[in-house]
């Protein structure tokens, strides 16, 4: 459990101390991870196999108290009508309750193309080596990976890249 918390804080901290960075991970091109979330409901349980193909996905790693992950929640937001053909899935190990405070402060039901969850295995940003966040993982409709993003971004960047 102490470990798992000092991951987290180091996480949090050294993804809001670094500008956005685009580089290649050694994943481009592999099959989205199997990945067990528990939706903002905090009944349903998901995991992301069951994301069907045909959509353009982007997972979005973040930590509710980095204000570089709001910062580019907010842009994604501000731009959700040039990415409705993407759906967003909005990534943390943190506790429900503050999952759920993230969701309901930019009110993310409104959004149908947008599925917080809460990755209650901490799988992810394993699978990734993540080195911080916001961790942006983009994978095209055939669930291939084709880039990743690290810090806070710019949507009109994430739309350009679905578009490659």
């Amino acid at each position: 459990m102490k470990s798992s918390t000092l991951f987290f804080l180091l996480v949090s901290f050294l993804g809001c101390a670094n500008p956005r960075i685009k580089f290649k991970t050694g994943l481009e091109g592999e099959m989205l991870p199997s990945v067990d979330l528990i939706l903002a409901d905090s009944i349903t349980h998901f995991n992301t196999s069951a994301i069907p193909i045909g959509q353009n996905i982007v997972l979005l790693c973040y930590s509710p108290y980095c204000p570089y992950c709001r910062a580019e929640v907010d842009d994604i937001l501000s731009n959700i009508e040039t990415l409705q053909k993407t759906t967003f899935y909005l990534i943390t190990p943190y506790p429900i309750t503050d999952m759920k405070n993230f969701y309901n402060h930019y009110h993310l039901e409104r959004y149908s193309n947008i599925i917080a969850g809460r990755d209650y295995k901490n799988e992810l940003l394993p699978y990734f080596k993540a080195s911080g966040v916001p961790y942006i993982a983009i994978y095209d409709t055939q669930k291939r990976l084709k880039e990743v993003l690290v810090g806070k971004s710019d949507a009109h960047i994430i739309k350009d890249i679905l578009l490659e």
